[in-house]
């Protein structure tokens, strides 16, 4: 059997949530042992996502998804032997995890400074909201709060029309892969040169840096970008198109004049395709509205399966928007092993995508 990358190492992991489990996650999957921390006072919020009807602690599928190969520990933390107890099980550990708010940690003693004490190579990583520091370190966020916060939401939603947002926790997910990347980084730089260190992944920052277009317009050209629902301002054609059937959808995505002429070929080209107002990338982004409208003509007639294969064979990217079964059944996902059946005692089977 292959060693995985991370065996040996183990992280004690205090993260809740979606961010620092994430991160955690990624690592138990390279072969780290990971102890999750919780108290049966306070048990992790995803325990009790929207998904689990039952209420159940063990039976929510995110908890799962993100939270496998660890272990699991309760501890009462307002207690002094479960103090000492942690303390004894970081001493033979290599990582500590937590995405607490600023100044949690250091109530129980438990902080970066404290731990260093009794272990000087200790790794510390911490997943604040906005910063442990500065004015709005305080403030208490989530994944979808954060967002808006980024200026993120600003930009999510239909042209003309009022602000959607991100719907789901893209800023916990995001900051998990820096904050997995961080901690492997620090494992090196121990290893190398013998140091422990404190690394702070503020999952605000980590996502900002998912959006240089809007922040460089603003910085350069004092200009604020808006919502423009599947619209890009790089490509036209770019949108998701209706197919025939209940709630079916294919993304077709054009970035160059070669690949719009073979958009043109794949449909036997309409007359449509030679008017003037779509003769260039510039002109179909200035009609990008009426664009749409002929090719969901098209598409319409078409199944999703069907879309992609006439628009591939002609060098366009064209693919099926996918729901759950899709995902989770497509032979190429299942040939590829994407989906992974995981042993769990309550539920049984479950489907998680692997690393």
């Amino acid at each position: 059997m292959a060693i995985l990358p991370l065996e040996g190492y183990r992280l004690i992991d205090f993260g809740w949530a979606a961010a620092a489990p994430r991160a955690t996650c990624l690592l138990a999957d390279m072969g780290a042992e990971v102890i999750k921390v919780e108290t049966r006072k306070r048990l992790d919020p995803v325990r009790f996502g929207p998904d689990n009807l039952s209420r159940d602690p063990e039976m929510d599928p995110l908890f799962h998804s993100i939270n496998r190969n660890k272990l699991g520990i309760l501890l009462d933390l307002t207690h002094s032997e479960s103090i000492e107890l942690i303390k004894r099980l970081i001493r033979i550990s290599d990582v500590v995890v937590e995405n607490f708010s600023p100044g949690v940690m250091k109530r129980f003693t438990l902080d970066y400074d404290e731990l260093k004490k009794d272990k000087p190579d200790i790794i510390m990583i911490s997943f604040p909201g906005v910063g442990s520091e500065g004015p709005l370190a305080d403030v208490v966020t989530y994944g979808p709060s954060l967002a808006g916060l980024a200026g993120l939401d600003s930009m999510i939603g239909y042209e003309g029309e009022r602000v959607l947002g991100m719907q789901q926790a893209y800023a916990d997910i995001n900051a998990a892969l820096f904050g997995a990347f961080a901690i492997q980084t620090a494992l090196y730089h121990r290893e190398k040169y013998g140091e422990g260190q404190h690394v702070e992944v503020a999952q605000i920052e980590s996502l900002l840096s998912t959006m240089p277009e809007p922040v460089m317009e603003a910085s350069l050209n004092l200009r604020t970008l808006s919502t423009l629902g599947n619209a890009n301002n790089m490509m036209a054609v770019h949108n998701n198109y209706p197919c025939k059937g209940d709630d079916k959808w294919v993304s077709i995505a054009i970035s160059s004049e070669e690949e719009w002429a073979g958009f043109c070929k794949a449909l036997d080209y309409p007359s449509w395709t030679k008017r003037e107002d779509f003769a260039d990338g510039y002109k179909r982004s200035l009609n990008r509205k009426r664009l749409d409208r002929l090719i969901a003509k098209w598409t319409i007639e078409k199944t999703p399966a069907e879309a992609m294969r006439i628009l591939q064979k002609n060098g366009v990217a064209a693919v099926p928007c996918a729901d759950t079964e899709d995902r989770y059944f497509d032979p190429h996902f299942q040939e590829r092993n994407i989906i992974v059946n995981v042993e769990h005692p309550v539920t049984g089977v479950d489907f998680v995508p692997k690393v």
